[in-house]
């Protein structure tokens, strides 16, 4: 099953089903992004919106994006803000968007989709303004250590989704190599898992001037 057809398959169940991830990862984005205003947010990976309904309240408009149709279905559904535009779209292509006309991107559990993170960098670099930020949210390298990638449950059979390992100085070399500098980075622990390794890692990139 491609990576695609995945995600499309898992969209019925996936804000349902228990998901350590999930939750973090949207726990870690509100407390990252609540108090900051943008212009102009370019949401990579939106899934079924679990993030956009933050972002449409913090900024006047969003464009989010996904390969999946299925996914952005679910996200139409649960986002009624008439500021945000929906795209299915294969990011590992030219994204849809203007040079220089995006103060804000946000990339949540997308990359270890991704085996070459040079092109996602190089693609925010292009569309961002200057000084602005790049948002990453991440399976935390540690966790794929173990093992550890998505996956879901559909007809009592589970599901893993391929995966590429990326440790910490990948993104970061990735980030660099396009223009970026590292202005925050954290790591984020579910409640029920304070004695295991962290199970999210963020990182808040900067575009370079000059």
């Amino acid at each position: 099953m491609s990576i695609k057809e995945a995600y499309n398959n898992w969209s019925e169940s996936y804000d349902h089903s228990n998901n350590y991830t999930r939750e973090l990862d949207q726990i870690a984005t509100q407390k990252m992004l609540a108090d900051l205003h943008f212009n102009t947010v370019l949401e990579i990976g939106c899934g079924t919106g679990k993030n956009t309904i933050l972002l449409s309240k913090i900024s006047k408009a969003v464009h989010a994006i996904d390969f999946s149709e299925s996914m952005i279905k679910k996200a139409k559904e649960k986002t009624n803000s008439n500021n945000v535009k929906f795209t299915v779209t294969d990011i590992t292509q030219k994204w849809p968007c203007d040079d220089l006309s995006v103060d804000f991107i946000t990339c949540n559990l997308v990359l270890e989709h991704i085996r070459d993170l040079s092109f996602i960098f190089s693609e925010a670099n292009r569309s961002l303004g200057e000084n602005r930020c790049f948002f990453v949210s991440e399976l935390h390298p540690f966790r794929q250590y173990q093992g550890k990638k998505a996956r879901f449950e559909q007809n009592g059979q589970t599901f893993e989704i391929q995966a590429f390992i990326h440790n910490i100085t990948d993104f970061i070399n990735a980030a660099k190599d396009n223009g970026f500098i590292l202005r925050e980075m954290n790591e984020w622990w579910h409640q029920e898992e304070r004695s295991e390794p962290p199970r999210i890692v963020t990182f808040m990139f900067e575009k370079c001037t000059g």
